[in-house]
């Protein structure tokens, strides 16, 4: 099975800051993996220093310059969390410092260099003879190392150390008694792009490969030689250049100076390599690094001493290509035989083999050959942090220049099988190992700067900047019929199935000239794209409809308006899609048509919903005038015939938008008098205008909707609220300006009313209610026995029991969160180490102001 390297589509029409990773897992409903399941990349950010590591700063507040012992408690990069000498198990006086700008230097470099050394006043507190103490810890032998805190070393992690330029060696994938030197040309958070020595002017095909950092078969400098190794390319770059060049090469690389900054860093984290029982002739179970796609039997081939061994995939064609790698005794990918079977996994049978079921027993006979014993093998662990449908980033191991969005489709022991997104054509799922060094956590690549290749979305093709828009209120000539004006070029959508095939939609056009309705805002129609498309019906209207949403005065009212009917009257796909307006996110499943002969009518029909001309957007292109004569209406008459007319609010379901997260409203009794409450509303938000800049189609329409949606609160059910919006439509925009004959009415003062109800539907839906609202009570004061500082881990998970959020304390008991730690948590903090979401953790961190604000009141003084 060959398969060749495979590259992203560089012609998807997506940009790289299209592509979020909080809104890709929102969206699939799935949950990374944690950070801490990838030990790779944490160790290359370690700088060496450790919790239990002694030193000495410079004392705080102090003006001669004193310097005492501290002792470190956490590190976070760069930063230290630092104990002063004396506190011992009291954290108040904890301090966080930056090593890049801190004064810190190993135990002793004080009284050699002559400074001062004394305690800070609370240390002198507690210990009036406070020079013992310092005697005591001068002589603890746990100092920071100098070369950490000093010198060229100056707090450079492993991965600033291995800059670009640096020589290494690399030992040979096939003969680890061969190797070859390399050149570091990129190091991306510890992932090496190498250069053999020697091909600077080759193609890179051979010539470059990418590793980790902490690969076992990296060295450094001089290894190969201290070892007893032959320096000899590789194979594949043999031919590349004669032998003279070769040997003159081979002396350059014998006399690249060895750089000794860097030896204790980079064997520090380097796994030990342990000694191996394989035998040459045993048969196994194995991953092909090249094409990690399936699990076959393979045979080892050579026995390199105790660490090494030879594994080749079985061919039983002949003139087959050898496929071999090296291995040591816990490399990923190999296992014993019966290992597929034990775990329901299907093992490829050998290319060749003649038979239709696969038995392990009748091979080894067959082959006079005997099975890897079990004990050869690495004891399985279970204690690994990867699940199903968990997503994170992986190299591609076709193209391993490509990091891809990856999902974990299965999980066998220490190995998954993953799903990469973003390729051209499809490949199978890959097998890794949950230590492969070739995966990372979630936005691993935008942390260091790196292109990561992520799903595909429909085309979108650019259009043209226009400088100038048609105002829509412009009526036509008298002396030019219509039919005499009208150029339109028509795309059915038939024609285009027949051609592109069922599921194939066709081109959509946005006609910016058309009239845009009440909630889409025409200057947004104008700026986007021409068209979409053509592709798959869903992809291409769920773009579309998205494009529509972002367009709206509130994108949050369209989405409502486009949600799906409860009778689903196209038997379609439901899509979920989303508005954002004022920092909130809104949600509702929104019905799109599968089929290409569908699309014309489902255009027509959304548009309609919208209450726009039916030609704003679809397969047909309007180049000058439209054949519905829309550029003379205006929002109140389009309103008034579309709105009242046409059963108001076409596909709107019946009983309201349960499906929208957030719908639910309060029910109260029809409000009266609408005519005058809006007359009130209309002056007092006069003065503000939301109206987004460069709209041709007039001002107060944002602030129209902002009307409609908080009077919908009082209705009866929300067929009530449609009614009121359309009549309100019709009453704002369509009264003439003398009087009108319906009788006068007296206006009642209901401005504080209004203030006490409930938010709008869709910017304010989620606010507390208003302080000064009558039905809001003050919350009961909180009274302590004792200081939250003297709380333990179960005096705070008793308190959480006392409140709604009882189910929480176990959290806290699993998090070692005492009454100190208590004090210092927030929302952010709460959401993030906790993993809750917004509505638990606003409860939780409201308890916690109230514990806050009673130790104020009761201890603080």
């Amino acid at each position: 099975m060959s398969h060749e390297p495979l590259e992203s589509d560089g012609d998807s029409g997506q940009d790289a800051s299209d592509f979020n990773w909080d809104d890709h897992l929102e969206e699939n409903g799935a949950l990374s993996v944690p950070h801490h399941a990838f030990k790779h990349v944490d160790q290359g950010l370690q700088t060496g220093l450790a919790p239990g590591m002694k030193l000495e700063v410079s004392v705080r507040g102090e003006g001669d310059g004193a310097y005492w012992v501290a002792t470190i408690i956490t590190t976070c990069g760069q930063l230290l969390l630092l104990r002063y000498e004396g506190y011992q198990d009291d954290r108040r006086a904890d301090f966080w410092c930056d090593i890049m700008t801190a004064n810190l230097h190993p135990l002793g470099w004080s009284r050699q260099q002559g400074h001062p050394m004394r305690p800070p006043e609370g240390v002198r507190e507690k210990h009036p003879e406070w020079e013992a103490l310092l005697e005591k810890a001068l002589s603890d032998t746990c100092s920071a190392p100098a070369h950490l805190l000093e010198g060229a070393q100056h707090v450079l992690n492993p991965l600033e150390l291995l800059a670009p330029g640096t020589s290494l060696e690399l030992q040979d994938s096939r003969d680890p008694a061969v190797a070859w030197a390399v050149t570091i040309e990129d190091n991306v958070g510890g992932r090496l792009r190498l250069r053999y020595h020697g091909t600077e002017a080759l193609p890179d095909v051979h010539a470059t490969l990418w590793l980790f950092y902490l690969n076992p078969l990296l060295h450094l400098p001089g290894w190969a030689q201290e070892h007893g190794c032959t320096l000899r390319p590789p194979p594949a770059l043999l031919p590349l250049r004669t032998e003279e060049e070769w040997d003159k090469v081979r002396q350059t690389i014998s006399s690249l100076p060895q750089d000794s900054t860097i030896t204790e860093e980079f064997h520090k984290d380097r796994p030990a390599i342990g000694t191996h029982s394989f035998t040459e002739g045993m048969k196994l179970e194995a991953v092909d690094p090249a094409a990690p796609f399936t699990i076959s039997p393979a045979t080892v081939t050579k026995v390199f001493g105790e660490q090494y061994f030879l594994v080749e995939m079985d061919e039983l064609c002949e003139d087959a290509k050898r496929r071999v790698f090296l291995c040591h005794r816990d490399s990923p990918g190999i296992f014993p035989t019966q290992w597929s079977l034990k775990n329901g996994v299907v093992l490829s049978p050998p290319p060749g083999f003649q038979g239709q079921d696969f038995d392990w027993a009748d091979y080894l006979k067959q082959h006079e050959a005997e099975a890897a014993p079990q004990q050869c093998f690495p004891p399985e662990q279970t204690d690994q942090c990867f699940k199903e449908s968990m997503m994170l980033e992986a190299v591609n191991p076709l193209c391993p220049e490509n990091i891809h969005v990856a999902t974990v489709t299965r999980v066998k022991g220490q190995h998954i099988w993953l799903k990469l997104e973003g390729l051209k054509e499809p490949v199978p799922e890959v097998i890794a190992h949950v230590d492969s060094m070739d995966l990372f956590p979630v936005s691993w690549c935008e942390t260091n700067g790196y292109p990561l290749q992520f799903p595909f979305k429909p085309r979108v093709e650019k259009q043209k900047k226009i400088a100038m828009v048609q105002p829509e209120k412009q009526a036509p000539p008298k002396d030019s019929p219509p039919d005499t004006v009208k150029q339109e070029v028509n795309v059915q959508a038939d024609n285009a199935g027949a051609a592109n095939g069922k599921y194939c939609c066709p081109k959509i056009y946005f006609n910016h000239r058309c009239f845009s309705g009440p909630y889409l805002n025409k200057g947004r129609i104008a700026e986007l794209p021409q068209c979409v498309g053509p592709g798959n019906c869903v992809l291409v209207l769920k773009e579309v409809l998205t494009l529509l949403i972002n367009s709206g005065y509130k994108p949050s009212r369209v989405l409502r308006e486009l949600q799906l009917d409860q009778e689903g009257r196209w038997n379609g796909h439901g899509e979920t899609l989303k508005a954002k307006y004022k920092g909130k996110t809104y949600r509702a499943t929104v019905e799109i048509v599968r089929t290409a002969d569908q699309v014309a009518e489902f255009c027509r029909k959304t548009c309609i919903k919208l209450e726009c001309c039916p030609n704003l957007f679809g397969p047909r292109m309007v180049l000058e005038r439209c054949s519905e004569n829309c550029s003379v209406l205006t929002k109140t008459k389009y309103t008034y015939y579309y709105g009242k007319k046409k059963s108001r609010r076409v596909g709107r379901p019946p009983g309201g938008h349960s499906n929208l997260e957030g719908g639910g409203k309060k029910l109260g009794r029809r409000r009266k008098r609408r005519k005058q409450l809006f007359v009130h509303k209309k002056r007092r938000t006069a003065s503000v205008d939301n109206t987004p800049a460069g709209s041709p189609q007039g001002s107060g329409e944002e602030e129209d909707l902002d009307e409609d949606d908080s009077l919908s609160d009082d209705s009866g059910s929300e067929n009530q609220d449609d009614l009121q919006d359309d009549s309100e439509y019709s009453e704002k925009k369509s009264q003439p300006p003398t009087p009108t004959p319906s009788p006068p009415e007296t206006p009642r003062p209901t401005r504080r009313r209004r203030k006490a109800r409930s938010p709008s539907y869709s910017d304010d839906e989620n606010r507390p209610p208003s302080p000064k609202s009558p039905r809001s009570e003050a919350p009961q004061k909180l009274c302590l026995d004792s200081s939250p500082l003297e709380w333990s881990v179960t005096d705070v998970a008793r308190f959480i029991r006392t409140t709604d959020c009882a189910p929480l304390a176990r959290i806290f008991l699993d998090q070692e969160i005492d009454g100190q730690a208590l004090l210092l948590l927030n929302l952010p903090t709460v959401q993030e180490c906790m993993d809750l979401k917004l509505g638990p953790a606003i409860k939780l961190c409201h308890h916690i102001e109230r514990v806050k604000l009673a130790f104020y009141q009761q201890f603080a003084s």
